[in-house]
């Protein structure tokens, strides 16, 4: 039987899920990922665009020709390179029907390991990233550590919104990712206003929050909410985590390259003892863009020790 390589349908398939399988699935589809450019198999450059400011002008004089702009490729490497494999022993699936069984497989890893473990590292990723940038002021930048509470959650969330409107970020896009109880404090926050439609004569009232001002709101796992994991089998939650509980973001902030580079199945050989093998391995990785980093912002709770 012939080899049977996954490498382009499969990484096609998952591009394509992304978007809707992974909680971060829009930041995977920000635009960003389309203005790189590859210049190896694992690095990457962004392009960026400076100009300086307005002068006066002289009805009597020409100044010096000079150019005022520049143009700059700001590159980021790939480190997150993983990999899974599993033997399938011939007698657990059906023969004829390989494809559709390895397809099984993957799809439970996917939805159960990969995925979550993606969105673990999106999260605590851009967090670390957003850290170690500085705002206008050269300071750098920390989350609000507000407790949040019914009384005080929307204004929280206006003081995180007034932050991106000071660093004109773009009103339209953002996202608010939210844990599940924080949306629940934000659909019993104080002062929220909230209509009911008399004519549909509808006996229940819609209290799911999905948008809030212009921004969307996704509720999201407080596991997968975390500043720090631990990534050397699967996903862990590492022991100095804080707890996110408000992630604002503009997916214009962020860049989330994927190249799956090797995806195959091979058929039972002596070497695999009679078993089908399966393999993958990735480059991935998720940056933030520096002159960016005011997109994004957080309201965290910190770890307390024992």
């Amino acid at each position: 039987m012939a080899v049977l390589n996954y490498a382009t349908q499969y990484g096609s398939e998952l591009s394509q899920r992304f978007p809707h399988v992974l909680n971060f699935g829009k930041l995977y589809a920000t635009p960003n990922n389309g203005r790189f450019r590859w210049t190896g198999a694992k690095t990457i450059e962004i392009p960026s665009i400076s100009t300086t400011g307005r002068v006066n002008a002289d009805r009597d004089n020409i100044g010096a020709r000079a150019r005022h702009y520049d143009n700059a490729w700001e590159p980021k490497t790939l480190t997150r390179q993983r990999m899974w494999e599993t033997l399938v022993h011939p007698m657990d699936i059906d023969q004829t029907n390989m494809i559709a069984s390895i397809g099984n497989i993957t799809q439970v890893f996917n939805e159960e390991h990969k995925f979550p473990e993606m969105d673990a590292y999106t999260v605590s990723k851009i967090y670390t990233d957003w850290i170690a940038t500085r705002d206008e002021d050269n300071v750098l930048r920390t989350a609000d550590t507000t407790a949040l509470t019914v009384a005080n959650v929307l204004s929280v969330f206006d003081a995180l919104m007034l932050k991106m409107d000071n660093e004109r970020v773009p009103a339209n896009g953002r996202i608010l990712y939210v844990t599940h109880e924080v949306k629940t404090l934000l659909k019993n926050a104080q002062s929220i206003q909230r209509t009911l439609d008399v004519q549909s004569a509808a006996s229940e009232i819609n209290r799911v929050v999905t948008r809030l001002d212009e921004v969307e709101i996704i509720g999201v796992p407080k596991t997968l909410m975390k500043t720090k994991y631990n990534f050397t089998t699967d996903y862990a939650v590492a022991s100095d985590a804080d707890q996110i509980n408000m992630f604002l973001v503009h997916p214009l902030a962020v860049i989330t390259p994927v190249s799956y580079t090797f995806a195959q199945l091979d058929s039972p050989s002596a070497g695999s003892q009679g078993k089908y093998d399966y393999y993958e391995e990735s480059f991935e990785d998720v940056f933030i863009l520096n002159n960016k980093s005011g997109a994004i912002q957080y309201n965290i709770t910190e770890h307390t020790t024992t």
